[in-house]
């Protein structure tokens, strides 16, 4: 089943479960049935030949999930070990009448202390969305013990020790090869350490009525790339507006070459660049179609400002004297901006109110605005660019694994993306992208969700041969593409 776009917290998932059963009279014990039944599944569908099946149950409902992946294992002829750790007693509900028809058909538990070399997988049913705290002692332990084993592992619904909400790792957490989530898609599953920790996500909704969806108002939007549409032949290059770059202090050129292209990439009609006078009479040597002017005063940026339609600032613009100048003159301008690297550093210094602009920080840029760790920012990047966003009132594009974007139409995230845009320059080509995006009429909003999906699906094909090595300017032929 495809991912679906609605996020939800784990509060959120448990009112669709509690409205599943309650409204629509469909009975937990099914719900837990049908859970394991899609788990089984997807066990048999991507761990075909494991025959030895080790499944490690808690003390929740997750546990219950367990014992009925369990039970189908053993129907099906594979050997299983159940695992029990935890408080046997403390089973209840439905999770207990799962382990009841575990017993059954004979089925055994063993307390968990160490696992048999001949395991062939793992399922993790020990912590299921609740979990809101540090996991610590045994529970801690027989994690640590999982991760070491090097042993390939299913999670049912969350890999035990994530935070649902934020993909925080609490203390430790399982790390899953496969993790198969049920009825509401989690938030914290693509976003922070989550993306470490999850492996590849299915989602079943367990057949579930869809008017329980309307029920209850999505946390945040999983996006997609949407498709562009084509141009008529009658356009010329003034259809599709003029992005001005400011950046380039001297020794950061390359950041707002960088930037020009992306934007020109996306299919900006021109693009100028207004940078410092050294770099004036090289910057476009291998890419001619990019003007760039040499700008070391007020007035020469004004008359570029003039015949702009929208500005990128930031990239390479350094803090000193030439960078603040340039700023100040920009944000006086009542023009579209998009608001990067040191402009923001810049802006930490002032903070003030920000209408029809784009921000993207990265995690330590988004700590200086808001007056905190870096640390505290990843603990919960939702809640994060939420606060940047209030702040600044301007459309926040929070960097980063699960980049999460917050405007005025609420919270949105994208889960593309790869570990190769771990390199400078990547970031620039972004502020690009979403320029040259807002110069063709995309709202800032749209301009900014879909910028950060061309960026990272641009990088999930440029890292098909490697991720190590990806290089920024990679990007823009796949880009190019993207976008046609």
């Amino acid at each position: 089943m495809k991912l679906p776009e609605q996020l939800y917290t784990a509060a959120q998932s448990r009112e669709l479960d509690r409205i599943a059963i309650e409204e629509y009279q469909i009975k937990g014990l099914c719900l837990m049935e049908r859970a394991g039944w899609a788990t089984f599944q997807s066990l048999k569908e991507h761990f075909p030949n494991a025959q030895n099946i080790a499944v490690i149950c808690g003390i929740g409902n997750n546990a219950g999930d367990g014992y009925v992946i369990a039970r189908l294992c053993a129907i099906s002829g594979l050997n299983v070990q159940v695992f029990q750790i935890g408080d046997l007693s403390k089973l209840k509900g439905d999770a207990l009448l799962a382990f009841q028809h575990w017993e059954d058909i004979g089925g055994k538990i063993e307390q968990f202390e160490t696992l048999s070399p001949t395991i062939d997988l793992i399922v993790d049913a020990i912590f299921g969305t609740g979990l809101d705290r540090n996991v610590e002692g045994m529970w801690a332990t027989a994690i640590e013990q999982i991760n070491l084993s090097q042993k390939p592992v299913l999670a049912v619904d969350i890999p035990s020790g994530l935070n649902a909400n934020t993909g925080t790792v609490q203390g430790i957490a399982i790390k899953a090869n496969l993790t198969v989530t049920f009825i509401g898609l989690k938030a914290g599953l693509f976003t922070n350490q989550a993306v470490d920790y999850t492996g590849k996500i299915i989602f079943n909704d367990l057949q579930v009525p869809p008017q329980i969806y309307q029920q209850v108002s999505p946390f945040a939007k999983r996006l997609e790339l949407n498709k562009f549409l084509p141009r008529q032949k009658s356009s010329h290059k003034g259809t599709f507006g003029h992005v001005l770059i400011v950046g380039g202090e001297i020794g950061m050129s390359g950041a707002a070459r960088l930037a020009g292209e992306a934007a020109t990439r996306v299919g900006a009609g021109k693009v100028s660049i207004a940078t410092r006078l050294i770099h004036s009479s090289f910057l476009n040597l291998q890419r001619p179609e990019l003007m760039v002017h040499p700008v070391e005063n007020i007035e020469n940026l004004q008359i570029l400002i003039d015949r702009c339609d929208v500005i990128a600032i930031g990239t390479g613009l350094g803090q000193r004297e030439w960078g603040q100048m340039m700023l100040s003159t920009v944000l006086k301008s009542h023009k579209p901006l998009i608001l990067d690297a040191d402009a923001l550093n810049l802006l930490a210094k002032n903070p003030q109110v920000l209408k029809n602009t784009i921000i993207t920080p990265h995690p330590t840029e988004a700590a200086r605005l808001l007056n905190k760790s870096t640390q505290e920012v990843q603990n919960n990047r939702f809640e994060s660019a939420k606060q940047l966003f209030e702040k600044y009132q301007a459309t926040c594009v929070l960097k980063g694994a699960g980049t999460v974007i917050c405007s005025e139409k609420g919270l949105s995230l994208c889960d593309s993306g790869n570990a190769g845009l771990a390199s400078g320059g990547t970031g620039d080509v972004l502020t690009g992208i979403i320029a040259g995006l807002v110069v063709q009429g995309f709202d800032l909003i749209s301009a900014a969700e879909q910028g950060v999906c061309l960026h990272a699906n641009a990088a999930d094909l440029a890292a098909q041969n490697g991720e190590r090595g990806l290089l920024a300017s990679d990007l823009f032929l796949h880009l190019k593409q993207l976008v046609n």
